[in-house]
């Protein structure tokens, strides 16, 4: 039992894959701590065209591209002082953690070995290895489909093993929103849930002229 049974649980963030089309959860891969510091970059998209329009300037083609940034601590160290409660830890220090996140980045092996068999057997085109669609989750009010742009891992402590006890991954995600991937699949059906919880919300926080000093505009 908790020391402090009426506090709040911790929720945890994390990415889950999914099916785009059916929905059904395929794995979900869980942060072992929260990140202290989230980054969110909206690049806009304004319309452009060749043709002069004086309203041009005020025109939007679409959401904003958003990526995402973050770095993410693991540690194997309180486990380890347990060894007969945690053997992976002992065995694999943080190789399963790490080999979890990674592991979103690649197809499977056996897509791999299809895909080689494929070319050696002559097919005149081998399509791109399908993954599934990977949502980032912080909180239920932000589940955003995503694809991991940039992955990196620094293992900054070792066991005598040679496992590694403590690290840092640090990735970069761009938001997918329907012009990446549509609307009539799941991906699409989260991005729109998204905006529709924007927009709900930017209504909490509606401001009034008087509070800029004005009574109207000049």
């Amino acid at each position: 039992m908790s020391a402090f049974p009426g506090q709040p649980r911790l929720l945890r963030g994390g990415i889950v894959l999914v099916d785009i089309d059916t929905a059904q959860v395929q794995r979900v891969v869980t942060l072992q701590y929260n990140p202290d510091t989230l980054t969110r970059t909206l690049q806009v998209q304004g319309a452009t065209g060749d043709t002069p329009d004086h309203l041009e300037a005020l025109r939007l083609k679409g959401p904003p591209i958003e990526t995402i940034k973050l770095d993410a601590e693991l540690d194997a160290t309180d486990q380890l002082e347990f060894p007969d409660q945690n053997p992976n830890a002992v065995t694999y220090g943080l190789h399963p953690q790490l080999a979890a996140l990674e592991t979103v980045v690649y197809p499977t092996a056996q897509q791999t070995l299809e895909t080689y068999q494929q070319a050696q057997a002559g097919a005149m085109e081998v399509l791109p290895l399908a993954a599934p669609l990977q949502l980032f989750v912080w909180s239920a009010r932000r589940v955003l489909p995503v694809r991991i742009t940039d992955f990196s891992v620094t293992e900054e402590q070792f066991s005598t093993q040679l496992n590694p006890t403590r690290a840092k991954v640090s990735l970069s995600m761009r938001v997918l929103n329907v012009n990446d991937i549509g609307f009539d699949n799941k991906g699409g059906s989260l991005f729109m849930i998204h905006m529709q919880q924007k927009e709900q919300l930017a209504k909490l926080a509606a401001g009034a002229l008087a509070t800029l000093g004005l009574r109207g505009l000049p």
